[in-house]
């Protein structure tokens, strides 16, 4: 197998892994989540957000950072394939979609949950810190599941398109 097909297989895992870890959250965790009283829901997600900053978590969310771009680039050639054209698109995908608004949006949020002492808030603080948090991090959430899943199927194109098919001038 060349290098070329090896990155765009790890590129396609580390995709679908983030989509199938943003999609699961989607369908299932929040579900749970949205049952539990405020501050068992802000304990939860406090726990939830340390616990994923981990190498394997981030072997996956920055792998497929840097290797959909990379299998873009080792696409290139003269003439422009559609395989190219696919990648590009796919890792835009990713790194807007998923990558931008998880650094711009689902994080800032952590932060400022993060930081929140429950031990000392009262029953309406929580209340409000969830308000101002579980819906704006749950459509985040959806928009990064939607964009890996994009990315991955692009990516599954990519793989089943022709060698050799250009893009017409």
């Amino acid at each position: 197998m060349s290098l070329t097909n090896i990155v765009l297989v790890l590129a396609g895992t580390a995709t679908a892994l983030m989509a199938g870890l943003f999609y699961a959250w989607s369908c299932s965790v929040n579900l749970g989540l949205a049952k539990l009283s405020d501050e068992g829901y802000l304990t939860a997600m406090q726990e939830i957000n340390r616990a994923i900053l981990n190498p394997v978590f981030f072997v996956g969310f920055f792998g497929a950072l840097v290797l959909l771009p990379l299998s873009a680039y080792l696409h290139y050639g003269q003439p422009v394939q559609v395989k190219f054209w696919l990648l590009v698109v796919a890792a835009l995908c990713y790194i807007v979609g998923t990558f931008g608004v998880t650094v711009f949006g689902n994080v800032p949020l952590n932060n400022a949950l993060d930081v929140f002492e429950l031990k000392s808030a009262t029953e309406e603080a929580m209340r409000l810190q969830r308000s101002g948090f579980e819906a704006t991090w749950n459509s985040l959430n959806t928009i990064r599941a939607v964009a890996a899943t994009m990315a991955i199927v692009l990516v599954i194109i990519a793989c089943l398109y022709p060698d050799g098919a250009q893009t017409s001038n």
